[in-house]
């Protein structure tokens, strides 16, 4: 098969997905971001660059937003914020931090292809994505991507749509967040 005509599946697949993310889960997740003093980030592999990626729209919203292992990550409150990023909702480091989080009273929120999975069952929010977790005979979602490909898109797509939604809300636009861009490069 020609390039393009992966990159059209993969695009399919992608609205395919936009089409079944739950709106009402969305909604909280924007809402707890906004009311959180600080938001942390996390996740392993791919999915914690993801992660690193909404961080830093996070800050160029003037959002405190740290990524969870940095050397610059301050301590995490009762009015903070843990959002990890997790196609299976159990990796065993996330799980750590969430329960973590949750004995210093700071809301947890997961993003995941499992909400039912242990850090789902921790967690005050979950966002149910859809994808193929990375071993494909526990799922019969279908993709013609490898391993967490498809969760993996899904999460930065929605995490930037996350973005505009707080934007709106804000009543910020490209050139207010502009303002906060890194200037030393």
């Amino acid at each position: 098969m020609e390039t393009n005509l992966y990159l059209a599946e993969i695009l399919h697949e992608l609205q395919q997905g936009a089409n079944q993310l739950n709106d009402e889960q969305a909604d909280r997740f924007v809402e707890r971001i906004m009311v959180s003093n600080k938001v942390f980030v996390a996740g392993a592999g791919r999915s914690g660059l993801m992660a690193k990626a909404f961080a830093m729209r996070l800050m160029h919203m003037g959002i405190d937003a740290y990524v969870v292992g940095e050397s610059i990550t301050p301590n995490v409150t009762e009015k903070d914020m843990l959002i990890i990023g997790s196609g299976s909702g159990e990796t065993k480091s996330l799980l750590s931090m969430a329960e973590k989080a949750k004995s210093l009273q700071a809301s947890v929120a997961l993003v995941t292809i499992f909400p039912e999975s242990k850090i789902g069952q921790l967690a005050d929010i979950a966002v149910k994505l859809p994808g193929s977790p990375k071993d494909k005979s526990t799922s019969n979602y279908s993709t013609i991507q490898p391993m967490g490909s498809l969760f993996e898109q899904t999460l930065l797509l929605f995490f930037d749509a996350v973005i505009l939604r707080l934007m709106e809300k804000k009543g910020f636009d490209s050139t207010t967040m502009f303002g906060r861009h890194a200037n030393l490069e």
